[in-house]
């Protein structure tokens, strides 16, 4: 009986104690740390290890150096000074760590450089483990892509229309120097007619390197010259502003290198419009990178990191870039609506995988339209024109026909070589369909002229197999499988782990980033199973 009294348990930070012998008396046996230990305690890091040359100091190990890593980016730490914070204070930490401690330095170095060419050894290492622990089994491979925000400003940005606008105006000023400069006499012209002297490119137009010999040319000129005012003048124009200028421009077209865009302070983020940005009422694109990863299960097995914004072509480079273990292969792979491209259906058959590639009009076909004007509408769209392979034509709602004009050779972006056939209607002119208004369900075309269409024959031949596959029974799971298989593992990375940005800057170092994400996600995984 305590009469009322107040009592507390005893508290006195300066109370001596007795830690226990050994850290991990405090740590709880089934703590994810210790799955992060044991996992990484069983791969086998010799590329890492090859990465160290010897002599010298000695440095910290590679496997005590990935373990803290791979942790922190599961307990959601990614700045290299809040980890080596976490290395004095965490017991978690102090455990895994054995007592070391290296600085923001050292951690960033490991991270930035040493495991920049070895992230998909040691991911395949981890992957190779949880295929045998019967966690992956790589029978189906669901494939999505996500836009993440690269650390760079997206106010600093080349754009490419604007470097190449800005080029062609610079050349027809250094022309118009040039022009006041040079006299050409009517030898040159019947020579050369409306054509650039030889020096500057020809019909090649000019560029540094040219304008540059040229510079040197009119200062050879000027010695012999030197009272020439004017002479001296354009020279110092071309030679201080005009040849600085266009060297910037191509540096400028060379970092783009076929993009749309890249920022100054990471030049290999391209700006993308990012699907956070819907809603604003003029969304700014931003410096990003397209991440595209491959699951099971839950469970990543496999990413690449890209710098192009369609989600079509980077299936190819994301499949090609993939380690598995020996012996394994994938069965079927399952997408959304934007792989299904015919490229990627020509590569699912030439691997022989099971092709479960949705493509942009399966749910058009596989749900008609009920209301009336939709039924109508639907009329129109190409894949509903009815077609006869004996006359090689299609026949439009008019009862009209789309005859064969043309064939075109269409390359795309990874060098894939096709054909598309076009077909036209000669009849549009009279056609009351095409008369009506454009918010009309009757309206056949929006062209000015006749309605025509392109047509790959290879590629509906292969979404009537896609199709076939699709509706199947295997294929009718897939589709219910892969929406919560992959699209959970963004979430849990972006929600739950918080990562909106990369904090890394360069496609090396963000491929890097994402593969420790990667395996922490993984492990993470593995832990709650």
């Amino acid at each position: 009986m305590n009469n009322g009294k107040v009592t507390f348990k005893q508290y006195n930070v300066d109370q001596p104690s007795l830690l226990p012998a050994r850290l991990d008396e405090l740590i709880p046996g089934d703590h994810l740390v210790r799955v992060v230990n044991r996992m990484v305690d069983s791969i086998d890091i010799r590329p890492l290890l090859l990465k160290y040359k010897g002599g010298g100091t000695s440095s910290y190990h590679p496997r005590m150096m990935l373990k803290v890593l791979v942790y922190a980016y599961a307990e959601k730490i990614f700045s290299s000074r809040r980890i080596a914070k976490a290395l004095r204070e965490n017991v978690n930490f102090m455990w895994i760590s054995g007592g070391n401690k290296p600085d923001f330095r050292t951690i960033n170095m490991f991270r930035g450089e040493t495991m920049k060419a070895e992230v998909r050894e040691v991911f395949a290492a981890v992957l190779e483990l949880l295929i045998e622990g019967g966690y992956v089994k790589l029978e189906n491979y669901f494939v999505d892509g996500t836009k993440m925000e690269a650390n760079a400003n997206p106010h600093k940005v080349v754009w490419a229309k604007k470097t190449e606008k800005y080029k062609s105006r610079l050349r027809q000023q250094i022309m118009e120097l040039l022009d006041e400069i040079e006299k050409v006499n009517e030898a040159e012209e019947e020579a050369y007619g409306d054509e650039d002297l030889e020096e500057l490119g020809g019909k090649g137009g000019i560029d540094a390197e040219k304008l540059q010999r040229k510079v040197d040319e009119l200062n050879e000129r000027l010695k012999q010259q030197p009272e020439n005012k004017k002479l001296k003048k354009a020279v110092k124009t071309l030679e201080k502003k005009h040849l600085p200028r266009l060297e910037k421009y191509e540096a400028q077209e060379k970092t783009l290198a076929g993009r749309s865009s890249y920022s100054k302070t990471d030049p290999d983020a391209t700006c993308f419009r990012m699907k956070e940005d819907r809603a604003a009422e003029k969304p700014l694109p931003r410096p990003a990178y397209n991440v595209q990863i491959g699951t099971e299960g839950q469970f990543i097995v496999g990413f690449s990191i890209h710098q192009r914004a369609g989600d079509p072509g980077c299936f190819i480079p994301h499949m090609e870039q993939q380690k598995l273990p020996e012996g394994v292969k994938i069965q079927n792979v399952c997408t959304d609506a934007a792989y299904g491209s015919e490229e990627n259906y020509a590569y699912v058959e030439k691997r022989e995988l099971g092709n479960y590639l949705k493509y942009n009009t399966f749910y058009r076909e596989t749900h008609p339209p009920r209301k009336p004007e939709l039924i109508q509408k639907a009329t129109f769209l190409v894949e509903n024109l009815p077609y006869d392979p004996d006359k090689d034509e299609f026949t439009c709602p008019a009862n009209h026909p789309l005859t064969y004009r043309e064939t075109r050779p269409y390359r795309t972006q990874n060098g894939y070589l096709t054909e598309r056939r076009f077909y036209e209607c000669s009849q549009c002119a009279t056609c009351p369909l095409k008369s009506q208004p454009r918010s009309s369900a009757g309206q056949c075309t929006k062209a000015k002229g006749n309605r025509r269409i392109q047509i790959s024959f290879k590629l509906r031949e292969y979404r009537q197999q896609a199709k076939a596959n699709l509706l199947s029974e295997q294929g009718v799971a897939l589709r219910k499988q892969r929406g919560p298989d992959v699209e959970t593992v963004f979430g849990d990375i972006k929600h739950n782990m918080g990562v909106r940005r990369f904090m890394l800057r360069g496609l090396k170092k963000v491929e890097t980033e994402w593969g420790l994400l990667a395996i922490a996600h993984n492990l993470r995984k593995l832990a709650a199973t």
